[in-house]
């Protein structure tokens, strides 16, 4: 016969009161790591599992939070965003709270009348957005309809949520810095399509960098298409045909499965990557280290922004005040082969 685990259990195996224990996984109180680290070892060990039926009778809460998935115009994956909603799924559940994810379509007023009836219906308590835009119609609508909500990514610097992210420009300027560093002068950018807000911080760091060492930048060395192998790879062709006077010797891409299509074409015109071109990612997805030859990129703290962001929607769900709205972390450039190092 199974014995249930209490809270009391919980708090027991921690050496905390079970107030404490009760309130941490609500994210009522923030208490020091070395507390969240013993109450969060403690439920995994007991197994401990929250009466969730009884809990929201008597809360009167769902105790799910929302996170709508876009189809994007390419079947392609997205690695990123899998490891940030594997994250934000931890930290949620930790918290006795669970994800409901739904579809959403590129047509806006469909898409703000899913978030609207979601709330309205009380099945949500709130949303996780990722995948943000420029001035995103999404955030601007949870604002004004004042429905708790967190972000992985930015939309406009004059609105007022909450928000975590990753600086894209700083991540860039590593890589900028880096390729300049191996002797080049001549770099180009493979990036997204104009619109994209993670695109334009990455521009800025490759943009800011080349000015700060009086570096020209040809028109033709930017170049734009969606986030897939193909992309790359079409957008890679098109650089080294360009004349020999303004081909590039370096091309830093805006994601890793972008510069997987490069090196791949590359390769298919007889050019060594690294030695006769030099290549860099973005995100450090796993197989970029198993590449051949090993791909340059950039790794973001993506488990730490999942976490962040479910925590600033709790604290929001809870009523508690954001002591900080906007969160940005620093990435980190991993220098392997694909740049000539």
């Amino acid at each position: 016969m199974n014995v249930k685990v209490t809270l009391k259990d919980v708090a027991k195996e921690a050496g905390v009161s079970y107030q404490t224990v009760s309130k941490v996984l609500r994210g009522q109180i923030k208490v020091t790591q070395d507390t969240q680290d013993r109450i969060e070892t403690a439920v995994s060990r007991l197994g401990y599992r929250p009466n969730t039926a009884a809990r929201n009778l008597r809360t009167q809460s769902s105790n799910l939070i929302g996170y709508g998935w876009l189809q994007g115009s390419s079947d392609s994956p997205h690695p990123v965003l899998n490891q940030f909603l594997y994250s934000a799924v931890q930290r949620a559940e930790l918290n006795d709270f669970h994800l409901l994810t739904f579809l959403i379509e590129e047509d806006i007023e469909n898409t703000i009348a899913i978030y609207r009836e979601l709330h309205a219906r009380r099945q949500v308590e709130g949303f996780i957005l990722a995948d943000t835009n420029d001035n995103d119609p999404r955030i601007r609508f949870l604002m004004e309809e004042n429905i708790p909500f967190a972000s992985f990514g930015r939309a406009n610097d004059a609105w007022d949520f909450g928000w975590v992210d990753v600086d894209g420009s700083d991540g860039m300027h590593q890589t900028t810095a880096h390729l300049q560093e191996q002797g080049h002068t001549k770099i180009a950018l493979i990036t997204w399509p104009e619109g994209s807000r993670a695109g334009e911080e990455r521009e800025k760091g490759y943009f800011t960098q080349m000015a700060a060492t009086g570096l020209t930048i040809d028109p033709e060395w930017i170049v734009r298409g969606e986030n897939t192998v193909h992309f790359g790879y079409r957008l890679l062709n098109q650089l080294i045909a360009l004349p020999t006077g303004k081909r590039p010797t370096a091309v830093a891409c805006v994601s890793d499965e972008i510069a997987i299509g490069a090196m791949n074409a590359a390769l298919a015109q007889g050019l060594q990557v690294g030695s006769d071109l030099a290549v860099t990612g973005y995100d450090n997805l796993p197989m970029s280290e198993f590449l051949f030859p090993a791909l340059t990129t950039v790794e973001q703290p993506i488990q730490e922004a999942g976490s962040a962001v479910i925590e600033m929607l709790l604290k929001q769900i809870n009523n508690q005040p954001l002591l900080e709205k906007q969160v940005l972390l620093k990435p980190q450039l991993i220098i392997r082969q694909s740049s000539g190092a």
